[in-house]
C-alpha cells in the first residue's frame, strides 16, 4: 500500500476540466462525461462518473492543483478498500491466517499502483469501495433473510451502493451479478443441477425473489445509463484500440481473445508494467500461426477446467458414517481438523439439532459453516471474470488495449483464487516440510509483490520517470509524453530529440507532429514548424490548433492570402466526434480573431466587424 508522494495529473480530467471550477454550476457534473464534455456530444468518451468528478471538485475546492490532497484521498480510499476486502475474505476463510493472506495479497499487488498513484485511477478505487459495500450489504441480507424485517433494508442498501459504484465507474454495476452468485453458490450451496428444481420449492421463494430484485435493479441501472448517454456508444481512434479498427475479422477475434490472457499474466507476474498500453504496445494477432495463440488456448482451457471441476465438485453429495460434510471447523491454530483436499470438516447432525434446541436459529448455525473450496472457487472466478467483461470488447469497443487500473476490481477474485489454491495445497500436504514450503512460498510471493510495488512507485514519483519507464512497452507514446515534460523543463534539444524518437516509431501521430511544430515555432524555426503543422493537418484534418499556428506563421511571413484561407478553413471545422471540443472551440475562436486582425490590417473593416459579430 506504499504510494509515492507525487502523482501525475491527467490534463483533461483535472487541469482543463471546467466541471472542477467553482464558477461552473455543480449540476453540470451530472450532464458531462468524466472529461467535462457533454455526455450526448458526438465526441464524448461516454465515461459517466459523476461521483468521481465530484470528489475531484471537492479536492480542487480545498487545495486547488496541489497533488498532495488528491494523493491522500486515493491512498485513504485504497486503505478502506483493503480493509473491506479483508473483512469479506473472513466470510469465506474464517478468522485464520488465510484471511490475512488474502488481504496482504490485495494490499501488496503491483497492479494497483496505477489506480492509486494516478489521479484518474480514483474512479476504479471508488467503484471498488462501493462494490464491496454493496456486496457486504447483500451478505447481511442473506444472513438475516427470513428471520428479520431488516433483511429488506440490507438489500435496499446493496442496491443503492451498487448504483453509487456505477456512478464512480461503469463496471461497478457488475456487483449485482456477484451478489447473485454468492447467494446461490455460497450462501445456499446449491449445485448446478439443483437450481432449476429449486424454483419449485417453497422454501427457496425468498432466494429467487432476491435474485429477481437484483436483476430488475441491474436492468434499470443499465437502461437509465444507456438513455443518459444518448443511446449511442462512444467512438475511439485507431491508436486507442487498433484491433477494433482492423478490417480483418480474424485479427479482431484472435486479438480480443488474447487480451484477457495477457491481463491475467499481468496479475500473475506483474514484472512489466506501463502507464499506457495503446497503439502497438500489444501487436495485433493477424494469423492462427502466431505463437501467442497458445497463451490464449491455455488461458481458456485453464478457466474451463477450473470452473468444471469446481461445479462438479460442488454437485457431489458427501456423507460419511451418518455425518454430513460441513466446512469451517478450525482449531485454535487455524489448521483444519481433517486433512481433506477440499478443506472440509465433519459435524454430526445431532450436534446441530441440539444447538437448534438450545435456541440457536438456523441462519445463525449457517454462519458457523464456512463455504467449501468449490464454493469459493466459483465465487472467485465470478469476481475475476464478471467485472472484467465490460473491458473485453464483447458488447462494445473500449478505448484502450490494456489498462492496469481496470484490473483493480477483478484482482480481488485473483487474490481469492490464489489464497484458496494455497490453502488446498497446504491441507493436502501430509508432511510438515511440505506444509511449511507452501506457506513460505506464499510469504515470498507477498514479499515479491510488495517489493515490486515499491519499485513501481518510484516510476510514479514524477512524470519524467513514469514516461521513461514506459519506453520499452509503448515507445511512441512514452517518447512523445517525455518530450512534453522536457520542453516544460526548457530542455529544448532533448525535447526535440524525444519528439523525433516518437515519430520514428509512429510517424502519423498528429499530436506529436503538432508538438514538434510548436517547439520549432517557439524557437523561430518557422519553415520547419510549418512543415510539421502541415503533416499534422494531413494526419488529422480536424486539428484546429495546427491550422491556427499555420495561419499565424503565414501571416507573419506576409503570405496573407494563404493565411486567410487557412483561418477560414479552420473556422469551418465542426466539433463533431472530437474528443476535446472545448480546446477545439478555443482554437477556432483564436482563428476568427486572427482572421479579423488580418482583415483589419488590409483595411476591410466591415468584414472584420461581421467576423467579430
Amino acid at each position: 500500500m506504499l504510494m509515492p508522494f507525487l502523482l501525475v495529473f491527467c490534463s483533461r480530467a483535472i487541469k482543463t476540466n471546467q466541471d472542477l471550477l467553482p464558477e461552473t454550476p455543480w449540476i453540470h457534473i451530472f450532464y458531462n462525461d468524466f472529461w467535462g464534455t457533454l455526455l450526448t456530444h458526438s465526441g464524448s468518451h461516454k465515461s459517466y462518473r459523476p461521483l468521481c468528478t465530484l470528489s475531484f471538485r471537492i479536492n480542487h475546492a480545498l487545495g486547488g492543483m496541489d497533488p498532495w490532497g488528491y494523493h491522500l484521498v486515493n491512498v485513504l480510499l485504497h486503505a478502506a478498500v483493503t480493509g473491506l476486502f479483508t473483512n469479506f475474505s473472513r466470510i469465506l476463510f474464517g478468522d485464520g491466517y488465510w484471511t490475512l493472506i488474502a488481504g496482504l495479497l490485495f494490499a501488496s499487488h503491483p497492479i494497483h499502483t496505477e489506480a492509486v498513484a494516478g489521479v484518474v485511477g480514483r474512479a476504479d478505487i471508488g467503484a471498488c469501495l462501493f462494490f464491496l459495500l454493496s456486496l457486504m450489504c447483500y451478505v447481511k441480507h442473506c444472513s438475516t433473510r427470513g428471520s428479520s424485517p431488516s433483511a429488506w433494508g440490507w438489500i435496499l442498501g446493496a442496491g443503492l451502493c451498487a448504483g453509487c459504484s456505477m456512478l464512480w465507474k461503469e463496471q461497478g454495476v457488475t456487483v449485482l451479478a456477484i451478489s447473485a452468485v454468492y447467494d446461490i453458490f455460497v450462501f445456499h450451496r446449491l449445485k448446478m443441477h439443483q437450481i432449476i428444481s429449486a424454483l419449485y420449492k417453497r422454501k427457496n421463494l425468498t432466494l429467487f425473489f432476491s435474485i429477481g430484485l437484483l436483476t430488475s435493479w441491474g436492468t434499470a441501472l443499465l437502461g437509465v445509463r444507456l438513455y443518459w448517454m444518448g443511446n449511442k456508444p462512444p467512438s475511439f481512434s485507431n491508436s486507442d484500440n487498433p484491433a477494433a479498427d482492423s478490417d480483418s475479422f480474424l485479427t479482431r477475434t484472435l486479438t480480443f481473445f488474447y487480451l484477457p490472457a495477457k491481463n491475467l499474466w499481468l496479475l500473475l507476474c506483474p514484472d512489466t508494467l506501463s502507464f499506457d498500453w495503446s497503439m502497438d504496445a500489444v501487436p495485433l494477432l493477424k494469423a492462427v500461426s502466431d505463437w501467442r495463440n497458445l497463451h490464449t488456448v491455455a488461458f481458456y482451457a485453464g478457466l474451463l477446467l477450473l470452473a468444471y471441476f469446481s461445479l462438479k465438485g460442488s454437485s457431489n453429495e458427501r456423507e460419511h458414517s451418518g455425518k454430513t460434510v460441513m466446512n469451517g471447523k478450525q482449531n485454535a491454530n487455524g489448521h483444519s481438523c481433517h486433512s481433506e483436499m477440499e478443506y472440509k470438516t465433519l459435524e454430526v447432525k445431532s450436534s446441530l439439532a441440539s444447538k437448534e434446541e438450545n435456541g440457536l436459529k438456523k441462519h445463525e448455525i449457517h454462519k458457523l459453516q464456512l463455504p467449501s473450496t468449490e464454493n469459493i472457487v466459483i465465487l472467485s472466478l465470478s469476481l475475476l471474470i464478471v467485472p472484467f467483461v465490460p473491458a473485453t470488447n464483447l458488447f462494445f469497443y473500449v478505448g484502450f488495449v490494456i489498462a492496469e487500473r481496470v484490473l483493480y476490481v477483478p484482482s480481488m477474485g485473483f487474490c481469492l483464487l490464489v489464497t484458496v489454491g494455497v490453502r488446498a495445497l497446504h491441507v493436502k500436504a501430509q508432511k510438515r516440510f511440505l506444509k511449511n514450503l507452501v506457506f513460505c512460498s506464499t510469504a515470498a510471493l507477498i514479499v515479491f509483490y510488495g517489493l515490486k510495488t515499491v519499485v513501481r512507485n518510484g516510476d510514479w514519483q514524477n512524470e519524467e520517470m513514469l514516461y521513461r519507464s514506459g519506453i520499452k512497452v509503448n515507445p511512441a507514446k512514452a517518447w512523445g509524453n517525455l518530450g512534453n515534460v522536457l520542453k516544460s523543463q526548457s530542455k529544448i534539444s532533448e525535447a526535440e530529440s524525444a519528439y523525433r524518437n516518437a515519430l520514428y516509431y509512429r510517424s502519423n501521430m498528429a499530436d506529436m507532429l503538432y508538438n514538434l511544430g510548436l517547439l520549432l515555432q517557439e524557437n523561430s524555426r518557422f519553415s520547419e514548424a510549418l512543415h510539421y503543422y502541415k503533416l499534422a493537418i494531413g494526419s488529422r484534418p480536424t486539428l484546429a490548433s495546427a491550422y491556427l499556428n499555420t495561419g499565424i506563421i503565414l501571416m507573419n511571413q506576409g503570405k496573407t492570402e494563404e493565411a486567410r484561407r487557412t483561418f477560414v478553413k479552420c473556422s469551418e471545422i465542426p466539433d463533431e466526434n472530437l474528443k476535446d471540443p472545448h480546446a477545439h472551440k478555443s482554437s477556432v475562436t483564436s482563428c476568427l480573431y486572427n482572421l479579423g486582425k488580418l482583415f483589419h490590417e488590409q483595411g476591410h473593416y466591415e468584414v472584420r466587424l461581421q467576423i467579430c459579430l
